[in-house]
């Protein structure tokens, strides 16, 4: 496979409403994730990492953030005079708003019939997993397939998202029958928003669809048409997690306290993210951290268990965190007692302050809030 044959397309904005709270002022794409990261880092790396040098990223609101953490893509060697990273606004055709998958493509219609690739990658930004696209695409490329549909074994989204299940496939991977969001129980084949096509069959596909007013790309696309075109399923097999809700975010954070999860994760391939340098976390005399994931730059003066502490963050004196995620430049007090609990960037917390929730049901803190 040719490094420049192959076409990155990433949605930012995908799944925003699934987790409404936290996506207020940013996009899912750059939501904090694992005390370091953002979630668009994992798709991003992923496409590096299968020597994919052309990405564009869709783009749609509360986007600020997103490209500040971006930049010029220096951080994932996508700062390139030739190809690169390509931030794609969100205004397609009569400056509106896109509201669908296909609405996002069509938009971006003279960047992929500008492109020079023959494949298109295309790949949510709610998927926490190492992956690499190469196996998929040649896998495509060996099945002559027109699109290539990722998919796992798993339960469906726990929020009732929209999820498509390949309720049927041949030996060969050949799918012979769609299933868009069944009322299922246990473990399915289900698809994880990452498709792989040839770029001028996408380009017919979406334009047939919106010269049809067809706006799902699950169903217009790929459900209508699974008789009459060749769609396989790739199965993947590692470790992955969808962020469909505040629930899912959580226990993806909280599983990274697992060894195994980690090796998953970061063993097989770097997952790269905009450099900040910062000092080491300072522990004081009194302090104590246990099953914790602790970033640079922090000051711990308390305790923390089982929660993912992110950059900058300081606790002061007696305090007590306990299974909660605290993000970046956030600042607790003396003699707070915290359970089960997201804070999210820059929150400010005075002193004897208590938060106490439970697993099933959190408590989440916005970003800049004063308590």
């Amino acid at each position: 496979m040719k490094a420049n044959n192959v076409l990155g397309i990433i949605f930012s904005n995908m799944h925003d409403d699934k987790i409404g709270e936290m996506t207020a002022t940013r996009t899912m794409g750059s939501i904090p994730f694992g005390g370091r990261y953002r979630l668009i880092d994992f798709p991003l790396s992923n496409m590096v990492h299968s020597e994919i040098k052309t990405v564009g990223v869709i783009t749609k609101s509360n986007y600020q953030s997103l490209m500040d953490h971006l930049g010029s893509g220096k951080a994932w060697d996508l700062s390139r005079k030739r190809d690169g990273l390509f931030i794609l606004p969100p205004f397609g055709h009569g400056n509106s708003v896109y509201r669908t998958r296909i609405e996002a493509l069509n938009g971006i219609m003279s960047f992929l019939k500008g492109a020079k690739q023959d494949y298109v990658v295309l790949s949510d930004c709610n998927i926490v997993a190492t992956m690499d696209f190469s196996d998929i695409i040649s896998f495509h490329k060996e099945k002559n397939a027109d699109i290539t549909v990722v998919y796992k074994n798993m339960e469906r989204p726990d929020n009732g998202a929209e999820s498509l299940v390949l309720s049927c496939i041949g030996k060969n991977g050949r799918i012979k029958e769609l299933l868009i969001s069944p009322e299922t129980e246990g473990k399915h084949p289900c698809a994880v928003n990452i498709f792989v096509a040839g770029r001028e069959f996408l380009i017919k596909q979406i334009s047939d669809c919106v010269s049809r007013n067809k706006e799902s790309f699950l169903r217009d696309v790929l459900q209508s048409n699974v008789n009459d075109f060749k769609f396989f399923g790739y199965k993947f097999d590692g470790y992955l997690r969808l962020i469909t809700s505040m629930n899912s975010y959580y226990q993806a954070n909280m599983e990274l306290q697992q060894a195994e999860v980690r090796k998953a994760l970061f063993n097989s391939a770097p997952v790269y993210t905009k450099i900040r340098d910062a000092m080491p976390a300072l522990y004081s005399y009194d302090s104590k951290v246990e099953n914790s994931l602790i970033a640079d730059g922090c000051v711990i003066d308390g305790k923390v268990e089982n929660s993912i502490i992110f950059r900058n963050v300081k606790i002061g004196r007696h305090s007590i965190i306990r299974n909660s995620i605290i993000m970046q430049g956030t600042e607790i007090g003396e003699n707070c007692d915290i359970s089960y609990a997201i804070l999210d960037k820059d929150v400010i917390m005075g002193d004897d302050r208590r938060i106490f929730a439970l697993e099933n049901s959190l408590h989440y803190i916005g970003k800049g809030t004063n308590l």
